[in-house]
Protein backbone atom coordinates (compact mmCIF):
# COMPACT_ATOMS: atom_id res chain seq x y z
CA UNK A 1 0.00 0.00 0.00
CA UNK A 2 2.69 2.28 0.94
CA UNK A 3 4.78 1.68 -2.56
CA UNK A 4 1.52 2.07 -4.34
CA UNK A 5 1.14 5.72 -2.45
CA UNK A 6 4.93 6.44 -3.13
CA UNK A 7 4.37 5.97 -7.17
CA UNK A 8 0.97 8.09 -7.34
CA UNK A 9 2.49 10.83 -5.63
CA UNK A 10 5.67 10.61 -7.94
CA UNK A 11 2.97 10.35 -10.68
CA UNK A 12 1.13 13.87 -9.26
CA UNK A 13 4.20 15.91 -8.92
CA UNK A 14 5.45 14.48 -12.53
CA UNK A 15 2.11 15.91 -13.82
CA UNK A 16 1.97 18.71 -11.65
CA UNK A 17 6.38 19.72 -13.05
CA UNK A 18 4.59 19.11 -16.56
CA UNK A 19 1.86 21.50 -16.44
CA UNK A 20 4.28 24.31 -15.05
CA UNK A 21 7.05 24.01 -18.03
CA UNK A 22 4.33 23.64 -20.47
CA UNK A 23 2.62 27.04 -19.09
CA UNK A 24 5.83 28.56 -18.28
CA UNK A 25 6.65 27.91 -22.03
CA UNK A 26 3.81 29.02 -23.38
CA UNK A 27 4.52 32.54 -21.72
CA UNK A 28 8.00 32.78 -23.05
CA UNK A 29 8.44 35.44 -25.46
CA UNK A 30 9.18 34.89 -28.93
CA UNK A 31 12.36 37.03 -30.17
CA UNK A 32 12.02 39.64 -32.50
CA UNK A 33 8.73 40.77 -30.98
CA UNK A 34 7.44 43.51 -27.79
CA UNK A 35 5.88 42.40 -25.05
CA UNK A 36 2.34 44.40 -24.02
CA UNK A 37 4.50 46.70 -21.54
CA UNK A 38 7.23 47.24 -24.04
CA UNK A 39 4.25 48.83 -26.52
CA UNK A 40 3.20 50.55 -23.82
CA UNK A 41 6.24 52.14 -23.32
CA UNK A 42 6.76 52.67 -26.48
CA UNK A 43 9.51 50.75 -27.61
CA UNK A 44 9.72 49.84 -31.39
CA UNK A 45 11.20 47.32 -33.47
CA UNK A 46 13.91 47.46 -35.67
CA UNK A 47 14.35 44.27 -37.15
CA UNK A 48 11.40 42.33 -37.32
CA UNK A 49 12.96 38.67 -37.88
CA UNK A 50 12.33 38.09 -41.48
CA UNK A 51 13.30 41.13 -43.34
CA UNK A 52 15.91 43.61 -43.34
CA UNK A 53 13.05 46.80 -43.10
CA UNK A 54 14.05 49.88 -42.26
CA UNK A 55 17.99 49.89 -42.70
CA UNK A 56 20.31 49.80 -45.75
CA UNK A 57 23.71 50.29 -46.48
CA UNK A 58 26.16 53.36 -44.96
CA UNK A 59 27.00 55.63 -47.70
CA UNK A 60 24.58 53.29 -49.89
CA UNK A 61 21.07 53.52 -50.91
CA UNK A 62 19.64 49.99 -50.43
CA UNK A 63 20.43 47.22 -47.83
CA UNK A 64 23.66 45.41 -48.89
CA UNK A 65 23.23 42.33 -51.66
CA UNK A 66 26.04 40.53 -50.19
CA UNK A 67 27.51 39.70 -46.43
CA UNK A 68 24.83 40.09 -44.69
CA UNK A 69 21.20 37.41 -44.44
CA UNK A 70 18.42 37.07 -42.36
CA UNK A 71 18.42 33.00 -41.21
CA UNK A 72 15.75 31.55 -38.48
CA UNK A 73 14.82 35.23 -37.12
CA UNK A 74 18.22 36.42 -37.01
CA UNK A 75 20.14 39.02 -38.57
CA UNK A 76 23.66 37.40 -39.47
CA UNK A 77 26.76 39.17 -40.91
CA UNK A 78 28.72 36.74 -42.87
CA UNK A 79 32.71 35.85 -42.30
CA UNK A 80 34.45 37.64 -45.41
CA UNK A 81 38.27 37.44 -43.57
CA UNK A 82 38.56 41.58 -44.88
CA UNK A 83 38.52 42.94 -41.40
CA UNK A 84 37.15 46.52 -41.66
CA UNK A 85 36.61 46.24 -45.34
CA UNK A 86 33.90 43.44 -44.83
CA UNK A 87 32.04 41.86 -47.64
CA UNK A 88 28.77 44.02 -47.52
CA UNK A 89 29.62 46.79 -45.77
CA UNK A 90 28.40 48.52 -42.53
CA UNK A 91 24.51 48.93 -42.00
CA UNK A 92 22.72 52.08 -40.92
CA UNK A 93 19.36 52.29 -39.84
CA UNK A 94 17.07 54.99 -42.36
CA UNK A 95 15.71 56.82 -39.42
CA UNK A 96 17.71 59.05 -37.39
CA UNK A 97 17.60 58.74 -33.63
CA UNK A 98 18.48 61.86 -30.87
CA UNK A 99 17.67 60.61 -27.20
CA UNK A 100 16.41 56.93 -27.18
CA UNK A 101 17.31 53.69 -25.50
CA UNK A 102 18.67 51.12 -27.61
CA UNK A 103 18.90 47.39 -26.99
CA UNK A 104 19.81 44.01 -28.88
CA UNK A 105 21.68 40.32 -28.55
CA UNK A 106 24.53 39.65 -30.43
CA UNK A 107 26.97 36.77 -30.46
CA UNK A 108 30.28 36.46 -32.38
CA UNK A 109 32.57 33.95 -33.64
CA UNK A 110 35.47 32.96 -32.63
CA UNK A 111 38.36 35.72 -32.37
CA UNK A 112 35.25 37.60 -33.92
CA UNK A 113 35.13 41.84 -33.99
CA UNK A 114 32.36 44.27 -34.56
CA UNK A 115 30.34 47.07 -33.22
CA UNK A 116 27.32 49.15 -32.59
CA UNK A 117 27.79 52.97 -33.64
CA UNK A 118 25.06 55.79 -33.07
CA UNK A 119 24.77 59.58 -33.60
CA UNK A 120 25.90 58.30 -36.81
CA UNK A 121 26.53 61.51 -39.76
CA UNK A 122 27.15 59.60 -43.13
CA UNK A 123 30.33 60.64 -44.56
CA UNK A 124 31.11 60.26 -47.94
CA UNK A 125 34.40 58.07 -48.73
CA UNK A 126 35.13 57.91 -45.22
CA UNK A 127 34.06 55.05 -42.88
CA UNK A 128 31.38 55.40 -40.24
CA UNK A 129 33.65 55.26 -37.14
CA UNK A 130 35.43 58.52 -38.41
CA UNK A 131 32.22 60.55 -36.90
CA UNK A 132 30.70 58.32 -34.03
CA UNK A 133 30.85 56.46 -31.12
CA UNK A 134 31.39 53.11 -30.87
CA UNK A 135 30.08 49.99 -28.32
CA UNK A 136 32.90 47.71 -28.95
CA UNK A 137 31.65 43.77 -30.01
CA UNK A 138 34.46 41.03 -29.75
CA UNK A 139 35.71 37.78 -28.19
CA UNK A 140 39.17 39.32 -27.16
CA UNK A 141 39.97 36.26 -24.98
CA UNK A 142 41.20 34.67 -28.38
CA UNK A 143 41.50 37.91 -30.39
CA UNK A 144 44.76 37.98 -32.02
CA UNK A 145 46.01 41.05 -31.27
CA UNK A 146 47.29 42.55 -28.15
CA UNK A 147 44.35 44.93 -26.92
CA UNK A 148 44.01 47.72 -24.41
CA UNK A 149 41.03 47.77 -21.91
CA UNK A 150 39.19 50.40 -24.25
CA UNK A 151 39.39 48.00 -26.75
CA UNK A 152 37.36 45.07 -25.03
CA UNK A 153 33.84 44.38 -25.54
CA UNK A 154 30.87 46.94 -24.02
CA UNK A 155 33.75 49.78 -23.93
CA UNK A 156 33.69 52.92 -26.14
CA UNK A 157 35.66 51.61 -28.26
CA UNK A 158 39.63 53.31 -27.77
CA UNK A 159 38.27 55.76 -25.38
CA UNK A 160 36.37 54.33 -21.84
CA UNK A 161 36.70 51.07 -20.76
CA UNK A 162 34.30 48.51 -19.92
CA UNK A 163 34.06 47.70 -16.43
CA UNK A 164 33.30 44.90 -15.20
CA UNK A 165 34.34 43.14 -18.56
CA UNK A 166 31.82 41.03 -17.95
CA UNK A 167 31.06 39.83 -21.69
CA UNK A 168 29.83 35.74 -22.13
CA UNK A 169 32.55 33.71 -24.55
CA UNK A 170 32.36 33.41 -28.40
CA UNK A 171 29.10 31.57 -29.39
CA UNK A 172 26.72 32.67 -26.56
CA UNK A 173 24.29 35.71 -26.78
CA UNK A 174 25.21 38.69 -24.92
CA UNK A 175 22.47 40.89 -24.31
CA UNK A 176 23.44 45.16 -24.25
CA UNK A 177 21.86 48.75 -23.82
CA UNK A 178 22.73 51.68 -25.27
CA UNK A 179 21.20 54.67 -23.50
CA UNK A 180 21.80 58.48 -25.32
CA UNK A 181 20.08 61.05 -23.36
CA UNK A 182 21.34 65.02 -24.04
CA UNK A 183 24.14 63.91 -24.51
CA UNK A 184 24.88 61.55 -21.15
CA UNK A 185 25.54 58.08 -22.58
CA UNK A 186 25.38 54.96 -21.09
CA UNK A 187 26.67 51.46 -22.56
CA UNK A 188 24.86 48.22 -20.49
CA UNK A 189 26.22 44.62 -21.15
CA UNK A 190 24.67 41.76 -19.66
CA UNK A 191 22.28 43.30 -17.07
CA UNK A 192 25.17 45.65 -15.75
CA UNK A 193 26.23 49.68 -16.61
CA UNK A 194 30.00 48.96 -17.94
CA UNK A 195 30.54 52.44 -19.29
CA UNK A 196 29.22 56.24 -19.12
CA UNK A 197 29.92 59.40 -20.90
CA UNK A 198 28.92 62.69 -21.56
CA UNK A 199 29.45 64.64 -24.87
CA UNK A 200 29.91 67.59 -26.18
CA UNK A 201 32.10 68.53 -22.75
CA UNK A 202 35.85 69.88 -22.46
CA UNK A 203 36.35 66.07 -21.12
CA UNK A 204 34.70 65.23 -24.17
CA UNK A 205 37.05 67.51 -25.82
CA UNK A 206 39.98 66.10 -24.19
CA UNK A 207 39.66 62.38 -24.42
CA UNK A 208 39.26 62.70 -28.36
CA UNK A 209 42.28 64.87 -28.65
CA UNK A 210 44.24 62.74 -27.46
CA UNK A 211 42.65 59.48 -28.93
CA UNK A 212 42.72 58.46 -32.34
CA UNK A 213 40.10 60.36 -32.96
CA UNK A 214 41.89 62.98 -32.56
CA UNK A 215 42.18 63.81 -37.02
CA UNK A 216 38.60 63.54 -37.34
CA UNK A 217 36.38 66.40 -36.94
CA UNK A 218 33.68 64.41 -37.22
CA UNK A 219 33.95 62.79 -34.78
CA UNK A 220 35.16 65.65 -31.68
CA UNK A 221 31.63 67.81 -33.02
CA UNK A 222 29.35 64.83 -33.54
CA UNK A 223 25.40 65.52 -34.12
CA UNK A 224 23.02 65.85 -31.95
CA UNK A 225 20.98 63.30 -33.60
CA UNK A 226 22.14 60.12 -35.83
CA UNK A 227 21.73 56.80 -37.61
CA UNK A 228 22.77 53.68 -35.73
CA UNK A 229 25.15 51.62 -37.22
CA UNK A 230 25.70 47.71 -37.33
CA UNK A 231 29.37 47.12 -38.56
CA UNK A 232 30.75 45.09 -40.58
CA UNK A 233 34.33 43.71 -39.85
CA UNK A 234 34.79 40.64 -41.61
CA UNK A 235 33.68 38.43 -38.75
CA UNK A 236 30.71 36.45 -38.38
CA UNK A 237 28.08 37.93 -36.21
CA UNK A 238 24.28 37.29 -35.41
CA UNK A 239 21.84 39.91 -33.90
CA UNK A 240 18.50 39.70 -32.79
CA UNK A 241 15.70 41.42 -30.56
CA UNK A 242 16.78 44.98 -31.93
CA UNK A 243 14.85 47.38 -30.52
CA UNK A 244 14.22 50.99 -30.00
CA UNK A 245 12.46 53.75 -27.78
CA UNK A 246 13.04 57.74 -27.87
CA UNK A 247 12.79 60.04 -25.43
Amino acid sequence: MKKLFNYLLMFVLAAIICFVYVSCGQQEISPNTLTKKEIKEGWQLLFDGTTTNGWRGYNQKSFPEHGWTVENGILRCLVSGRGEAGSGGDIITEKKFKNFEFKLEWKIAKAGNSGIMYLVTELPGQPAWHGAPEMQILDGKNFPAELKPNQLSGSLYDLVAADPQNVKPFGEWNQIKILVNNGNVEHWQNGEMVASYQLWTSEWEDMVKNSKFKDYPEFLNLASEGHICIQDHGSDVWFKNIKIREF
